[in-house]
C-alpha cells in the first residue's frame, strides 16, 4: 500500500460546560461532542525523501510544521522511528471543506486521520485506543475525532464515553469567512471574566463532571427527542464570544426567530448551527437565513449528524 484517502469529519458541540481550573493549566470540561457529515479529504502517501511534506487547497491553512496535521505525521516519526527509516518520508494532501478556525475540530479530525493513514501505511496494526492516546498528545478534540459519533467529553476534552449515536438529524451551519476565534483566547477570556465563579475544589470537579451522565440532555439523547436535545443545549463560550462578536450573535438571533429547534455556537466558535426538524426544513431555513443575510462573507451548510469518525475511502 503506497497511499490512503480518508474522510475527515467535522463536529460540534451540543453541551460545553466550564466546571473549573485544572492544575495542568487547562479547564475542567463536560461536554457532548457530535460528529457531522462536513468533511476533509485526506490524501496519505510515501513519499521517497525522508520528509513530511503538506498541501491543501485553502490558501488559510499554513502548510508547514505549524499544522496539526504535519505535528500528527512528526508524531508518528518520533513514535514509530524503525517505521520511519523503513517507510521513508510522507506527503499529505488536505481537501478542505469544513471552515477554517470554526469551533468545528477541522484541524483536529484531519490530525486524527493523519494518525489513522500512517498507522495504516506502516502496518502499525494500532487500535482505536491507542490511536485516542497519540492524538491526546495533539489536542483535545484528537481522541473523539478518531472514533467520532456522539459523546461525552470530560477532563480538558479527552476522556471520552461513548453515548448512543444521534443520526439522520439535519443541521444548518452558519460561519462568517472573515471571523477567526482563537479557542486560547475563547478560554482564557472566559477564565478572566468568571474564574471567580469556577469550582475551586477538585474532588468536587470529579464528582460534578461525573454528574453529566444525569443531565437531561443525556436523556434526551438516550431517548433519540430531538426536541429535548435541541432544548437542552449549553455553551458556555458564548458569554465570552458573542460580546464581542456581534454578527455571530446576530447570526443565533436570525435562527431563534426562524423557528428552528434550537441553536447554539459550536466549540470557541464563530460558527453557530440550528437543529431541525428535516432535511426540507434545513434546506429553507438555510435560504431564509440568506435572504435575511445577504452577506456573501456568511458560509452556510447543511449538514447531518452521523455516527462515525475517521473513515477510509476503498
Amino acid at each position: 500500500m503506497e497511499s490512503v484517502t480518508l474522510i475527515a469529519p467535522a463536529k460540534i458541540n451540543l453541551y460545553l460546560e466550564i466546571i473549573g481550573n485544572r492544575s495542568d493549566g487547562y479547564h475542567e470540561l463536560i461536554m457532548i461532542l457530535q460528529s457531522i457529515d462536513l468533511a476533509d479529504k485526506i490524501n496519505v502517501q510515501k513519499s521517497s525523501i525522508d520528509r513530511i511534506r503538506i498541501r491543501c487547497d485553502n490558501p488559510q491553512l499554513p502548510t508547514n510544521k505549524s499544522n496539526i496535521a504535519y505535528k500528527a505525521a512528526a508524531l508518528m516519526t518520533s513514535e514509530f522511528p524503525e517505521a520511519f527509516v523503513k517507510h521513508g518520508g510522507l506527503n499529505i494532501t488536505i481537501n478542505k471543506h469544513i471552515p477554517v478556525s470554526a469551533g468545528l475540530a477541522g484541524g483536529s479530525s484531519d490530525a486524527a486521520a493523519v494518525l489513522l493513514g500512517v498507522g495504516l501505511l506502516w502496518n502499525l496494526g494500532l487500535t482505536q485506543s491507542e490511536l485516542e492516546i497519540l492524538g491526546a498528545k495533539l489536542g483535545s478534540d484528537v481522541p473523539f475525532c478518531i472514533g467520532g459519533g456522539t459523546a461525552i467529553a470530560t477532563g480538558r476534552g479527552e476522556q471520552l464515553s461513548a453515548l448512543p449515536s444521534l443520526e439522520n438529524i439535519y443541521i444548518v451551519l452558519a460561519k462568517y469567512r472573515s471571523i477567526a476565534v482563537s479557542t486560547p483566547w475563547a478560554y482564557t477570556t472566559h477564565r478572566q471574566e468568571f474564574e471567580n465563579i469556577y469550582n475551586k475544589d477538585t474532588q468536587s470537579l470529579a464528582a460534578r463532571a461525573a454528574a453529566v451522565h444525569s443531565r437531561d440532555i443525556v436523556k434526551a439523547i438516550v431517548n433519540r427527542d430531538t426536541k429535548e436535545v435541541a432544548q437542552f443545549m449549553y455553551n458556555d463560550l458564548e458569554k465570552v464570544v458573542m460580546s464581542k462578536y456581534a454578527l455571530v450573535l446576530e447570526l443565533k438571533e436570525v435562527f431563534v426567530n426562524l423557528g428552528v429547534l434550537g441553536t447554539m455556537m459550536s466549540g470557541s466558535g464563530p460558527s453557530v448551527f440550528a437543529l431541525c426538524e428535516s432535511k426540507q426544513q434545513a434546506e429553507e431555513i438555510k435560504y431564509n437565513v440568506r435572504k435575511t443575510i445577504p452577506n456573501q462573507d456568511l458560509e452556510l451548510f447543511v449538514s447531518q449528524l452521523i455516527g462515525h469518525g475517521i473513515q477510509l475511502v476503498p
